[in-house]
């Protein structure tokens, strides 16, 4: 296994214990909003301290981002671990038995070794950039299907971008139009976890952060899938609108969104 790959492993499970310890005693998790309609817990930052702590003992020097303490700079820049210690924070809060802890380790710029994993289920879904994805060690595959219409697919509500929400909301019909069904989960690490695994053909989401996709970004890929972002270009690391899944999915998801697009969707 890539050494990287085990530490951030070793990482995801730390947090995921630190999570499903305070998942039996949620009345006493301590939640606040750092925004509107944005909740983080006080397990969101002890899990980030696990993770933290993980990385530091074997690589001191490099660079974490993380969604709650924000940038802890090392001596090296080469070498960024992007982490989401919850995401699907508010579902953890109401006992909804579905989050995952996201990490993503970028070497100059390019994703190396991505893990997303399911506390709850014990799903651990990892990608290593040109060896492939697994879930739980077992190689997983992107679906084969060549059109929208026995697809199902995975979104999410622009919940903190609701200036999009008639847009998204015209984008979400004219989907649903031409697809099986939608899926709105709560988790974007999952759903695109979920891709890579075949359980979803396809995602797309407006307005999301790095920690929230570059991961499942790197999973997606090397289950054979194909990321852009509502224009079909690759700018959704920085944008945080993307559409994932089978190559073919993709590609008719963009086609159909790409004409209802107002002008913030697409840069």
């Amino acid at each position: 296994m890539h050494p990287m790959l085990t530490i951030a492993v070793r990482a995801a499970r730390a947090a995921g214990q630190t999570i499903m310890r305070a998942y039996t005693e949620l009345d006493r998790v301590e939640v606040s909003a750092k925004g509107i309609n944005d909740f983080v817990t006080s397990v969101d930052k002890e899990a980030e301290a696990a993770i933290t702590y993980q990385i530091r003992k074997s690589y001191p020097d490099h660079t974490i981002v993380g969604e709650e303490k924000g940038e802890n700079r090392g001596e090296n820049k080469d070498y960024i671990w992007i982490v989401d210690p919850l995401d699907g924070t508010n579902n953890f809060v109401r006992g909804i038995p579905h989050f995952a802890v996201s990490i993503a380790l970028q070497y100059k710029g390019k994703t190396e070794v991505a893990v997303v994993y399911d506390p709850v289920r014990e799903e651990l879904f990892t990608a290593i950039r040109g060896k492939g994805a697994k879930l739980n060690d077992f190689r997983i595959r992107v679906t084969n299907v060549n059109e929208l219409a026995p697809t199902i697919i995975g979104t999410g509500f622009p919940f903190k971008a609701r200036q999009h929400t008639e847009t998204y909301m015209t984008i979400f019909g004219e989907v649903f139009g031409h697809c099986s069904d939608l899926r709105r989960t709560g988790s974007a690490a999952l759903d695109l976890a979920y891709v890579a695994a075949g359980r979803l053909d396809g995602f797309f989401e407006i307005g999301l952060k790095p920690w929230d996709i570059a991961a499942g970004d790197l999973l997606c890929r090397e289950a054979g899938g194909t990321v852009t972002d509502f224009t079909g270009g690759h700018n959704y690391l920085i944008s945080g609108n993307i559409v994932a899944g089978s190559p073919k999915v993709t590609t008719e998801l963009v086609k159909t969104m790409r004409p209802l697009l107002n002008e913030g969707l697409k840069r």
